[in-house]
């Protein structure tokens, strides 16, 4: 069974992580991406050289979000280079950059040049903050986004300030969106016939996910500080707790799961208290509410709650480590994390976080070296392998 975008060409000029992990998802679910270097490679390739992987150019946090493409290297400061830019764009249905706005048009590559080449090309551009407004120019990273975009202003605890999340979320969120937006430009290519720009403000993309916190602020005024470990919903119940030998999160919203959270911790009693008859008068009294549920949790382990809690259904789970988390159970029926085969032996790594009955996403081919594919990407738009040689030659690639 194909996949989604399978026989959909994706020229990738992106680097680092907002741009690889958008056509990362694409490469997922069948796009052909061809990822276009610089003759050095993606600062990512090679990380510190601290282990076997950074020194062949195939560190962690590079394959993570380049697994499955192909790559070739030109130098787009040199004029061989651009032309073949133009012939590879000629049958190709997506670029996505994650430039500057202005470098791809100073190249003479931009989205106003290609998309007359090829009127049918989706042209995707990631930048902090979109193509057009007073700060299009300005630089942006992952922190900086997280910070602007009200995203830091609702993370940790007041006590110790604004907190980032701990992952690059700006840049992961902006690829996301990306990816969901070439996705929508290719299907409304399906109709029109026409391609067109996807303009994507990494600020734009983390405000989406923050949909509730900035839509009650402008509906009712409220705004949102720092959540620590509290449910967005600020039932007390909705929580982070200790137990005998770690932590749990309760995700109790509901009045018969309170009810039967009560019973099973051994404070039936708890019910009848004035402090906890709703959730009113819950929310007021949290901290104590908290205080009886954590007395009770510390008895007995995070497993042994998480087990009693699930018989009782109570939803709740244990805070576990990344390595604690690959080794569960579910993902043998789960496809997210895959096996990858590569000259240097098989590898894991995460795929789509969703699966399709027909095509799903999945790595079909092995990381690539620097340039690996770059004779075959160009000799797959007409030039001979003397002309590719001649290229080398000129350190064009």
């Amino acid at each position: 069974m194909s996949k989604p975008f399978a026989g959909v060409k994706v020229l990738d000029f992106t680097r680092v992580l907002a741009g690889p992990y958008a056509s990362y998802q694409l490469a997922l679910l069948g796009a052909d991406v061809i990822k276009v270097e610089s003759r050095e490679g993606d600062d990512m390739r090679y990380g510190n050289r601290a282990n076997e992987w950074e020194k062949r150019g195939l560190a962690a946090p590079w394959i993570a979000v380049n697994a499955g493409k192909r790559s070739i290297t030109l130098d787009l400061k040199k004029p061989k280079a651009i032309e073949a830019i133009k012939r590879l764009v000629a049958k190709a249905d997506v670029v996505i950059e994650n430039f500057r706005p202005g470098v791809m048009t100073n190249l003479g590559i931009g989205y106003e040049t290609l998309r007359v080449l090829n009127p049918k090309l989706i042209y995707c551009a990631v930048s902090g903050f979109g193509q057009v407004g007073p700060q299009a120019k300005t630089a942006a990273f992952d922190g900086m986004i997280q910070a602007m975009s009200g995203l830091m202003s609702i993370t940790g605890f007041e006590n110790n300030g604004p907190t980032r999340v701990g992952f690059a979320g700006a840049d992961v969120m902006s690829g996301a969106t990306a990816a969901l937006g070439v996705a929508s430009a290719l299907f409304q290519r399906t109709h029109t016939g026409k391609g067109q720009l996807v303009d994507v403000a990494m600020i734009d993309a983390v405000m989406g996910y923050l949909a509730q916190q900035f839509t009650e602020h402008l509906v009712t005024g409220r705004v949102h500080g720092q959540a620590a470990n509290l449910s967005v919903t600020r039932k007390p119940t909705g929580n982070l707790f200790k137990t005998k030998d770690g932590w749990i999160v309760l995700a109790v919203m509901t009045d018969p799961q309170f009810q039967r959270l009560m019973k099973e911790v051994g404070r039936p009693d708890a019910l009848a208290d004035p402090r906890f008859v709703d959730w009113p008068t819950r929310i007021e009294n949290n901290t104590a509410l908290h205080e009886i549920i954590e007395e009770a949790l510390k008895r007995e382990t995070s497993a042994a709650w998480t087990a009693r809690f699930a018989k009782s259904d109570i939803p709740a789970g244990q805070v576990l480590s990344i390595p604690e988390t690959v080794q569960l159970d579910l993902f043998q029926h789960r496809t997210v994390l895959q096996s990858v085969d590569t000259p240097h032996g098989p590898i894991r790594v995460v795929g789509s976080g969703f699966r399709l009955e027909h095509g799903g996403g999945s790595v079909e081919r092995s990381p690539a070296t620097l340039g690996e594919h770059t004779d075959e990407v160009l000799g797959e738009a007409g030039y001979s392998p003397a002309e590719v040689a001649e290229m080398r030659a000129a350190k064009v690639v």
